[in-house]
């Protein structure tokens, strides 16, 4: 499965941005996609997981009630709209399957104040 992340870039803090991830390749053996994002220093971390259905979502405590994951299975495509975004935010982000499997280049978001 190759993945594709686009979307990022610099908002000021209280913003949103919202965030694209395209999967190419045996996307039928995926089920549970996610969110996940890697801040200087840190390591990196899943924010938000959704089900192959799209019925199902979790979030880390830290992004539940801004971040919103979803998916369209017809385009192979999940999202993660990003609002009342914080400084502590900033991090490059990346999809991948939960557990993950080989990493994209991620896309940076960065949050200004």
């Amino acid at each position: 499965v190759q993945l594709v992340e686009s979307g990022g870039g610099l908002v000021q803090a209280g913003g949103s941005l919202g965030l694209s991830c395209a999967a190419s390749g045996s996307t039928s053996s995926i089920n549970i996609m996610g969110w996940y994002r890697q801040a200087p220093g840190k390591e990196r971390e899943l924010v938000a997981g959704i089900i192959r259905g799209g019925g199902i979502t979790e979030y880390a405590d830290s992004v539940k009630g801004r971040f919103t994951i979803s998916r369209d299975k017809a385009k192979n495509t999940i999202y993660l709209q990003m609002n009342s975004l914080k400084v502590g935010d900033t991090a490059v982000y990346y999809c991948n399957t939960i557990p993950p499997g080989l990493w994209g280049q991620g896309t940076q978001v960065t949050v200004s104040s």
